[in-house]
C-alpha cells in the first residue's frame, strides 16, 4: 500500500518504539504533527490495520517495508589532493580524525540501522580499503579503473544499476550525528544546510524540492554529499547517468548534475535538512589539522 507522508512519519516513530505502547501525546512531541493530525493519521492506520491502538501491527510493518533503504552505495575512488600530504600513502576516506577513519563513521550509521548491502566503488589506493573487512566482513567492492581520468561521475556509472532504494555516500564526509542514515526514507532526497549565504555547492529549493544546483549562493542550501534514491528516481538514473556519461566531456562532469542539472525536470528530489553540526566535510589539511592536533607536526 502507497503511505501519505504523515502516515509514513507516524509509522516510522511506531517502528522505533515497538513492541513498547506509545500515546498520541508521545507522537505529537516526537513526530511534530499536531494533535489533530496524529488523531487524524492514527485513525486512518488503525482503518488500514496498521496501528492496534497500543503499537504497529505486523500490516504496518508490512506497509513500510516499500521504503526500507536495502543497500548503501560510496564513493571513494578519488586522490584528494586537497588533503596533501597526508594522501600521499592513505587514500582519504582512511584517514583518520581523533583515530576514527572518515568512512567509518559512515559505516558505523549505515550498518547500525540494518544495511547490509554495502559496495565500495575504489580507485586510489585501492588495496587499502581491504583493512575495513576486518571490522565490515561484509563489504563488496568495485574497482573505477579510470578514477584519475574523469570526474566522480565515473565511479557512479559503476553502481548506476543498483541506486534503487539506495543510500549514495561520498566517503570523505565525517558525520556526527548517525541518525541522519535512517532504516526507511519516503522520497528521494539530498542532505542541505540552510544558509544565508555560500560559496561552495548548494541547492535552490520551492517547496521543499530542488530546483537547481550551483557553486555559491543565498538563501540556500548547502549541499551535502549524502543522497537517497527510490525505486523510481534509481531506475531512472542508471539511463540518465550512462546518457550524461556517454555525452562529450561527460567524464569531466559531478555526477549530482545528472538528476540536478541535465534531467531535473524528471525527478522532484527534496532537501533532507540537516545542520553543521551534523556533518563535516573536510576539504584541506589545514581543515584537518584542526579537527585533530596529531597532524600539527
Amino acid at each position: 500500500m502507497e503511505l501519505s507522508r504523515h502516515q509514513f512519519d507516524v509509522l516510522v516513530f511506531l517502528e522505533k518504539q515497538n513492541p513498547n505502547p506509545v500515546t498520541q501525546r508521545g507522537i505529537t512531541k516526537q513526530v511534530g504533527l499536531s494533535v489533530g493530525t496524529v488523531n487524524k493519521v492514527l485513525s486512518q492506520l488503525g482503518d488500514m490495520g496498521c496501528w492496534d491502538g497500543r503499537a504497529i501491527t505486523s500490516k504496518g510493518l508490512e506497509a513500510l517495508e516499500p521504503y526500507r533503504v536495502k543497500r548503501a552505495l560510496f564513493i571513494a575512488a578519488g586522490f584528494g589532493s586537497r588533503l596533501v600530504p597526508i594522501t600521499l600513502n592513505t587514500p582519504k576516506p582512511l584517514v583518520r580524525v581523533k583515530g576514527v577513519r572518515i568512512i567509518d563513521t559512515l559505516l558505523d550509521a549505515v550498518t547500525a540501522v540494518g544495511i547490509r548491502d554495502i559496495i565500495i566503488v575504489r580507485g586510489y589506493l585501492g588495496e587499502q580499503f581491504d583493512q575495513l573487512l576486518y571490522k565490515y566482513p561484509g563489504l563488496k567492492f568495485l574497482e573505477n579503473p579510470i578514477y584519475n581520468e574523469s570526474n566522480n561521475i565515473s565511479s557512479v556509472m559503476c553502481v548506476r544499476y543498483q541506486m534503487q532504494n539506495a543510500y549514495l555516500l561520498e566517503s570523505d564526509l565525517l558525520l556526527k550525528n548517525p541518525k541522519l542514515i535512517t532504516k526507511y526514507q519516503y522520497a528521494s532526497n539530498y542532505l542541505g544546510v540552510p544558509v544565508e549565504r555560500t560559496d561552495d555547492w548548494c541547492f535552490e529549493t520551492k517547496n521543499g524540492v530542488i530546483t537547481k544546483i550551483k557553486v555559491g549562493g543565498k538563501n540556500c542550501h548547502h549541499m551535502f554529499g549524502i543522497s537517497y534514491w527510490n525505486a523510481r528516481d534509481g531506475a531512472k538514473m542508471a539511463e540518465h547517468i550512462k546518457q550524461v556519461y556517454e555525452m562529450p566531456g561527460g567524464r569531466e562532469r559531478y555526477w549530482d548534475t545528472v538528476a540536478l542539472e541535465y534531467f531535473i525536470k524528471d525527478y522532484d528530489i527534496e532537501v533532507r535538512e540537516c545542520s553543521f553540526d551534523d556533518i563535516t566535510e573536510i576539504d584541506t589539511f589545514n581543515e584537518l589539522k584542526k579537527l585533530d592536533d596529531t597532524y600539527k607536526v
